[in-house]
């Protein structure tokens, strides 16, 4: 059997990885549907995979948790990957030495999906550009918006028509989980590039090399929309067959958003440009975004109290992307919480920003130490002040004692959130939580 479009009635599936929010739902309930026998296996157990196996009660699946055994990846007819497993993990690397197809919820979509595909991705911004791109489009037709955003389409397959149009936010593990698919979106679009997830990749070439499979397999016929402010472009532009289309925020008409930051403007000139691919203006673009107040945790104001405003930007998990978040409010108004798990990264440009336009620092996390040491080396009289926290309780009640009206206090750590929440979600709630209490 291959992984084309055959059909999966009767066949072994595994799924492997369902996760604990749910990443292997939507396609189990897919395969089901398509009367594959499914086993869904995990190496977490059953206790910490509760909510999500809620969610599968009374399919016609078969559990294997707690454990992977090598027999359900050699014996299974197609075995379904999730995105965050990498292609050398052992038991993937069995079924394909047993000649047994694997592929991933994404590839299956992609290979179905009958509709034009605009396939979104970067280091930062891309969940926002994809959102404010389906939000733009949305105007001029039937749009559908998915992939790493957090919503699987597969369910809505038979839904989707020819004439329609459909966003994926395609990230690093689902772009290099592509690759054997040899497929690049009609049009693709990407925004920041910056290193990250090099654990998984294993370097951060192997990194950028998934990036660009977005624009990798283009045709003359496609669209490649890319930051003219981002020097790692000219990359993408030279493998692309497509035609190329910049973007940016100098010399354009500014649209007028809800949520602050140049980086957010920049977001809404990408969203745009690829809109226009399709016949959308500048009046319908701003039309669709007059009301857009951002996704969670991405720069989002949760909380107001006397004058102060509280802000959840903890999806910055790079240092650019806490650099940026700084730069969209005043300058000595921004208490800002950094700091978590990381290693070898470099922090020189962050903390230099921090000590130039915050007006208070506070530490968290693993690296907090390390960021606070290079703080206080700063002999500037008007370097921010910088307190070493530990944690985000102890951050968010110092926060509320120094600030002032005016002020704006703002989690945008710069790094990961693995040292102490399960990630990034999982401290932005806890952050709205403690500012509201």
């Amino acid at each position: 059997m291959s992984d084309g479009l055959e059909s999966l009635s009767g066949k072994r599936v595994t799924v492997a990885g369902l996760g604990r929010f749910g990443g292997g739902i939507a396609v189990t309930r897919w395969l089901c549907a398509q009367g594959a026998n499914v086993l869904v296996t995990d190496s977490d157990s059953a206790e910490k995979l509760a909510d999500s196996l809620k969610q599968l009660k009374g399919l016609p699946i078969e559990l294997r948790l707690g454990e992977h055994r090598e027999a359900d990846f050699t014996s299974a007819d197609l075995i379904v990957a999730s995105p965050a497993i990498p292609p050398q993990n052992p038991f993937i690397q069995a079924a394909r030495a047993a000649g047994k197809p694997v592929t991933t919820e994404i590839r299956l979509f992609v290979e179905r999906c009958p509709a034009k595909i605009i396939g979104v991705t970067g280091t930062k911004g891309k969940s926002t550009t994809t959102a404010m791109l389906g939000k733009i489009l949305a105007v001029t037709g039937k749009t559908w918006v998915g992939g790493n955003i957090g919503k699987s389409l597969l369910a809505e397959l038979d839904q989707i028509q020819r004439t329609d149009r459909v966003v994926l936010e395609l990230s690093s593990y689902m772009l290099e989980h592509l690759r054997e698919l040899r497929w690049s979106p009609h049009v693709a679009v990407v925004t920041m590039i910056s290193q990250d997830h090099l654990p998984w990749h294993g370097s951060l070439d192997a990194y950028l090399d998934a990036k660009r499979n977005i624009v990798r397999f283009q045709q003359a016929d496609d669209f490649a929309v890319l930051n003219e402010e981002d020097p790692g472009a000219a990359a993408f532009a030279r493998l692309s067959a497509g035609k190329i289309i910049l973007y940016g925020t100098k010399n354009r008409a500014k649209f007028k958003l809800l949520i602050p930051g140049a980086h957010n403007q920049l977001n809404a000139q990408g969203a745009f440009t690829a809109a226009s691919i399709f016949g959308a203006d500048f009046a319908q673009a701003q039309k669709a975004l007059s009301d857009f107040v951002g996704l969670p945790h991405r720069l989002q104001l949760v909380h107001e109290a006397n004058g102060v405003r509280y802000f959840n930007d903890s999806i910055a998990t790079i240092p650019e992307a806490a650099i940026a978040a700084l730069a969209s409010f005043s300058s000595k108004k921004v208490i800002q919480i950094v700091g978590g798990y990381g290693k070898d990264i470099p922090i020189k440009a962050m903390c230099a920003a921090l000590t130039e336009r915050a007006k208070a620092v506070l530490c968290i996390g693993a690296t907090g130490p390390e960021i606070a040491d290079l703080l206080e080396q700063s002999s500037s009289q008007s370097a921010a002040a910088t307190y070493r926290c530990g944690d985000l309780a102890t951050a968010v009640g110092i926060a509320k004692h120094i600030a002032a009206a005016g002020d704006v206090v703002l989690l945008s750590p710069g790094f990961k959130s693995y040292d102490q929440f399960v990630n990034f979600e999982q401290r932005g709630d806890e952050f709205v939580r403690l500012v509201r209490g």
